[in-house]
């Protein structure tokens, strides 16, 4: 009996995280949190707009090698997503305090062309309810949520460069 208690609680455990990593659709706004990008500038989460375009939020932490991979895997392709579909991608770095003077050298070391911005206290990242990184997020051109996906495999850049697509065409 206790080998099946086992068996299930590994077996729900395992769901459990495939539900978070697989996307979701959530038709939910940002909340009303001002982060810092990587110049200092001030950007109220709630305020971002790409007039008619997607926007992708994708949090990650230097210390951690799959958001790293990840964002680097985009950055191969972020300039050709931005002309088929006029996306932007901001970055949130979830270091902390202590930490968080590392994101720009790191940013700036791997070419990244997309905006990164600054969670120190991770106030977004809880408002988000983020638990895994990288956790990306898509939104239409109201702003609104409507597809989110936690962890990365690598090639999941074209499952959300295909999410991105159905956003566009809608």
């Amino acid at each position: 009996m206790a080998q099946l208690n086992k068996i299930v609680f590994m077996f729900i455990l395992i769901l459990s995280v495939q539900k978070l990593s697989i996307a979701q659709n959530t038709e939910s706004k940002l909340p009303s949190i001002t982060l810092k990008n990587i110049k200092g500038q001030s950007i109220n989460i709630s305020e971002i707009t790409n007039g008619n375009n997607p926007i992708l939020i994708c949090f990650w932490k230097t210390c951690c090698k799959s958001p790293g991979e990840y964002l680097d895997a985009v950055a191969e392709v972020y300039e050709d997503w931005v002309d088929e579909t006029g996306v932007v991608l901001y970055a949130v770095a979830i270091d902390d305090t202590r930490s968080s003077s590392r994101v720009a050298p790191f940013a700036n070391s791997h070419g990244w062309e997309f905006e990164v911005l600054l969670d120190p206290n991770s106030d977004l990242k809880r408002a988000m309810n983020v638990a895994l990184i990288p956790h990306t997020f898509l939104l239409n051109s109201k702003g609104e949520i409507i597809w989110q996906k936690a962890l990365y495999i690598s090639g999941d850049e074209d499952l959300i460069y295909e999410q991105i697509e159905k956003v566009k065409t809608k």
